[in-house]
């Protein structure tokens, strides 16, 4: 059906009301197709209505103006022209002349592709006609609540580069292959992806962008991001994007002002502008700002098959520029709600993620109950508080003790995803290796500790790209990740050590069945402040299958540490952050231990194991092996069976 033909009574209904799901399908450019499928004419059609003329300045008319109109056919300001001939890969703007006569040269806010940076114009693409290969994962992959979920956050332009130059980029196509061995290597069970629609400016690492539906041309074609996520599909890793959807930069050509007002953000100033990041905000309370994001979602699952969304900062979404003394947003949580209803509509797999700083309840309870509709959101607090731990000197962690066991006062409130992201390794705040206090070796025990910690914990996981390689430097988005480092020992064990506990999180159920369940979880020892040192245990739903972490957040060794356990078992080691092949001591226990009826800690039985410096320890349940019995059951001598007499 021509786009023409689709703008009726409905269309304009459900956009205006903000409940349209395909605005792509209307707005933008749109080739046209003979019966042989040639490329015939194009379909140009924009959301305008403060405009009073609006032309398209093209590099087939020379960018110049009074060429060719767009004609209003709708009393909203639905700009529409049909032009002939072939306009594939064509690069254009809008100029439109606003109500008041100023001129203003507009991308298209539907375009699918664009022209690379510095250039800001959008380029007519034809988005139809791949044919995707990964019916298997988007049929069968299940629901992530009780399964393991090992996100790695990237940033595409600087994980490998060519180059330094502006343009040494990687293409998706490239990327691929080299990532999906990396991920396989490590156990990822996701990719996150950090965003991949057309921004301007490289340091804002696509947070903000100025066009939504245009994945950007520093890594290749819209089809080659296809092409990237039908393999890593095909290879079982799922893929999730960063989504922007509270606020845009203010570049001319972007959504800012679209039509010269406010069309897509708050009428009044204190709303719109957000000057901690100049930037400005979206009304997500306007009915065409909805239609515009709802579109933009569904649009990335239809066409390129995402698989989760993270969603940027949504405290300034609940709240009005995130400052909770200004009340709660009703219109942008409202937002939120339907968002959530229209994803998981389509596939209720999805994981839909909130950035979330604030304490605002329910961020992960569905929207029926009056829940925001996210299923994970991101455990700013644990982020923060284990980090601050972390910088402290051993000798003063006791006075801080509870800094680490506070998360689960609050754990099951929502479903959390705890996340070491690129935020806390960015802008001086030093690499996780940088942030830990003592000489080289403490150092390097302390990182093991920490990433020993993330896997051992209730909930999901996000490590953000080079926090594996335990580099000194902090990401830098223009250049590539430090992968030289590798070569030094030090680095090297560091990197082995995460890449066996992120493959044993994986492995293991009790890690990760039971991540929101209270029963999967328990705190053995939690007030050792003297000694900083931590004991709980996570379990499965099988019986007898758990684990116990034991963690030492101090340079001492503890030689014969008793601990309290309930059944009568065997114990083995399954992970050690001091082993030597680490980076460690060797402090370890390389025998399986057997539990005593030694009454400890309020429990029956207890162990007794070495506690290693600054170190972790996993152990293993074992099924205590069956007693031989020295005397075989007598065998009863079967009746003799006699010929019966007639």
């Amino acid at each position: 059906m021509a786009v023409r033909e689709k703008i009726d009574g409905n269309f304009l209904y459900f956009f205006d009301q903000g409940e349209c799901l395909d605005a792509y399908n209307v707005f933008g450019a749109h080739l046209v197709k003979d019966a042989e499928g040639n490329n015939v004419a194009c379909e140009f059609c924009l959301f305008a209505p403060n405009a009073s003329r609006v032309e398209i300045v093209g590099e087939w008319n020379g960018f110049q103006e009074n060429q060719q109109k767009l004609f209003c056919i709708d009393e909203k300001g639905i700009w529409y022209a049909q032009l002939q001939g072939n306009y594939e890969w064509q690069r254009y703007k809008y100029l439109i002349t606003t109500k008041s006569g100023e001129k203003l040269y507009k991308a298209d806010p539907y375009a699918f592709y664009s022209q690379i940076r510095p250039c800001s114009d959008s380029k007519v693409y034809d988005l139809e006609g791949y044919e995707w290969k990964d019916d298997v994962w988007m049929y069968t992959h299940p629901k992530t609540y009780d399964k393991p979920l090992l996100i790695y956050e990237m940033h595409l332009g600087s994980w490998k580069r060519k180059g330094m130059g502006e343009n040494d980029f990687y293409m998706f196509n490239e990327i691929a292959p080299m990532l999906i061995e990396y991920l396989k290597d490590y156990g990822y069970t996701h990719v996150e992806v950090m965003p991949i629609y057309e921004h301007p400016l490289d340091a804002s690492w696509g947070y903000q962008g100025t066009s939504y539906y245009a994945v950007t041309p520093r890594y290749g074609v819209p089809k080659d991001f296809m092409w990237f996520v039908d393999q890593l599909h095909q290879n079982g890793i799922g893929v999730i994007m960063d989504w922007v959807p509270g606020h845009i930069c203010k570049d001319a050509q972007g959504l800012y002002m679209f039509d010269g007002t406010p069309l897509y953000e708050y009428p009044n100033e204190q709303d719109r502008e957000n000057k901690e990041w100049g930037t400005a905000n979206l009304d997500l309370g306007k009915g065409t700002t909805r239609s515009f994001l709802f579109s933009n979602a569904l649009f990335y699952m239809n066409y390129y098959h995402i698989d989760g969304f993270r969603v940027d900062a949504v405290s300034n979404l609940i709240y009005y520029l995130g400052n909770s003394e200004r009340g709660v947003n009703r219109g942008a949580c409202d937002f939120l709600q339907r968002l959530s209803h229209h994803i998981f509509g389509k596939d209720d797999r999805v994981l839909l993620m909130a950035e979330d700083s604030s304490s605002y309840p329910n961020v992960t309870k569905p929207s029926g109950i009056g829940g925001l509709g996210f299923n994970y959101k991101w455990d700013m607090g644990w982020m923060n508080d284990t980090l601050k731990y972390f910088k402290l000197d051993p000798i003063y962690r006791k006075y801080h003790h509870h800094q680490l066991t506070f998360s689960m006062m609050y754990y099951y409130n929502e479903q959390f995803v705890l996340p070491l992201s690129h935020d806390e390794v960015v802008h001086m705040k030093g690499s996780l290796l940088n942030k830990m206090p003592g000489d080289q070796w403490q150092q390097f025990a302390n990182y093991r500790l920490l990433i020993g910690y993330m896997m051992t914990h209730p909930g999901k996981k996000l490590l953000f790209m080079g926090n594996e390689l335990a580099s000194y430097d902090e990401w830098h988005y223009e250049s590539e990740l430090p992968w030289s480092i590798k070569k030094f020992p030090m680095h090297d064990a560091a990197n082995r050590f995460v890449k066996e506990i992120t493959t044993l999180y994986k492995k293991e159920r009790a890690l990760w069945e039971k991540d929101y369940d209270p029963l999967g979880f328990e705190f053995i020892e939690a007030n050792n402040a003297d000694q900083s040192l931590y004991v709980y245990a996570r379990y499965s739903s099988e019986k007898d299958n758990h684990i116990i972490i034991v963690m030492n957040c101090t340079p001492n060794t503890y030689d014969a540490y008793r601990i309290g356990v309930k059944g009568d078992y065997i114990y083995e080691e399954i992970m050690n952050s001091d082993r030597d092949i680490y980076g460690g001591s060797n402090r370890i226990n390389p025998i399986p231990i057997t539990v005593q009826n030694v009454p400890w800690q309020n429990q029956e039985r207890s162990l007794l194991l070495t506690v290693p410096p600054l170190g972790i320890v996993l152990l293993k349940c074992m099924k205590r092996p069956e007693e031989t019995q020295t005397e075989k059951p007598l065998r009863k001598t079967p009746t003799k069976r006699t010929k019966k007499t007639i």
